[in-house]
């Protein structure tokens, strides 16, 4: 019987922002999935608001659960509470129905359009949003702790990193270094000497590697239109790949585009954004270049690929986040071998290579710079057992009585 019998969530003190969920059905398996950022709260609505609606339902309903879980009388569009249990419930379904048939998530959800696709490193370091705020300032006391803290290379010696992920294999990058500028103005005023200096690891890459390397810059949704479009024409002189939700309202389809009308350099978005309603608009706007979607925040896998689907019908490239957690990871991995115009997987070699380790018990496997498919059943990794049993694990159960 493939009948719901049990829900467990785990979250550890270490890494206060993800939320894990094993979903147990009666035949014995057990699905994995993820969300991250405000994990007690996410917590809260998968025991009070979905383990009720959950138990006893048939795990292969997927469609049918998505569209209960992602219809909530509150708590939606954004990326919600609401939304974020409900995409780690829809991972942990997909992840179910993969086990089920023996075949891993990129076969169940329609097969693959590769088997390989290319990585692209964000360059966060080591501890880079992995605790209850992000690391966006790199002082004058910061040093690097290990050969990936690719946070400080960045903002000290961006040639050098540039460098050291092209002998990796990887032939894109992300950086953020306009990030600092925002807060004197809440984001709606640049001023020409911060305009520059935020250029200033642009210009050490395309020194240092010419163009042999693509360059991402993520304005992580703190600015304003004049501050943005400042920005996004300036990085045209350094043919940067796109400029990642460069607006504080990523929503907002009429001042994206007006925004991407004013520059040749192409905008990316959102990460931020839940249900196909806002990718639809973005996209009818002609706000958006390229379609980035979150698969812990969009509502999972089956509202990703339905996101993938309207990203193809506008002929936009789509590209898979990670910078939160390893379970996320290998989702968006299986959309992104699936999706017909998937571009690139995000990955952070700092994460891959440390911590993600310590969660799970696979990780995806980057050749040449290129991510390659898990052949597993289902997702293809699991918890590290161990878990369960440190100090810092809470873990809490809802079950059939």
């Amino acid at each position: 019987m493939s009948n719901v019998k049990r829900l467990r969530t785990l979250r550890i003190a270490e890494r206060p922002n993800l939320i894990w969920v094993e979903i147990e059905t009666e035949d014995g398996l057990v699905g994995l999935g993820e969300s991250f950022r405000g994990a007690q709260a996410v917590e809260a609505v998968i025991h009070e608001q979905v383990a009720p609606a959950l138990l006893g339902k048939d795990a292969r309903r997927i469609e049918a659960i998505s569209r209960q879980l992602m219809t909530p009388y509150i708590g939606f569009h954004s990326a919600s509470a609401e939304v974020r249990a409900a995409s780690a419930v829809d991972i942990a379904l997909w992840d179910l129905a993969g086990q089920r048939q023996g075949i891993p998530v990129h076969e169940a959800l329609g097969g693959a359009s590769r088997l390989t696709v290319p990585a692209y490193n964000t360059c966060a370091g080591y501890s880079y949003n992995s605790g209850g705020t992000w690391r966006r300032s790199i002082g004058a006391g910061d040093q690097a702790i290990g050969p990936y803290d690719d946070q400080v290379a960045f903002m000290r010696d961006a040639g050098g990193l540039a460098e050291s992920l092209l002998s990796e294999g990887y032939r894109a990058m992300k950086i953020w270094p306009f990030d600092v500028y925002a807060t004197a103005s809440n984001g709606h005023m640049i001023s020409l000497q911060d305009l520059k200096a935020g250029l200033e690891p642009f210009r050490k890459v395309r020194a240092a590697v010419g163009d042999r390397i693509e360059i991402m810059c993520e304005l992580h949704s703190l600015w304003g239109t004049h501050a943005a479009t400042r920005i996004c024409r300036a990085l045209e002189d350094y043919g940067v790949f796109w400029a990642e939700d460069p607006l504080n309202k990523m929503d907002d389809a009429r001042a994206l585009a007006d925004l991407r009308r004013q520059t040749r350099t192409p905008i990316c978005g959102s990460e931020t954004l839940a249900g196909t309603v806002p990718f639809r608009d973005l996209l009818a706007a002609d706000a958006i270049d390229v379609v980035m979607l979150d698969l812990a925040w969009c509502g999972g896998l089956t509202e990703g690929r339905k996101i993938a689907a309207l990203a193809e019908s506008y002929a936009k490239p789509l590209a898979p986040h990670d910078c939160t957690g390893p379970v996320t990871l290998m989702a968006g991995l299986h959309l992104a071998l699936h999706a017909s115009t998937a571009i690139f997987q995000e990955v952070v070699r700092a994460t891959l290579a440390t911590w993600y380790q310590e969660l799970v018990t696979q990780l995806p496997l980057i050749e040449g710079g290129l991510v390659q498919a898990p052949m597993g059943p289902g997702l293809g990794t699991q918890l590290q057992p161990a878990l369960w049993l440190r100090e810092d694990a809470v873990s809490r159960e809802s079950k059939l009585s």
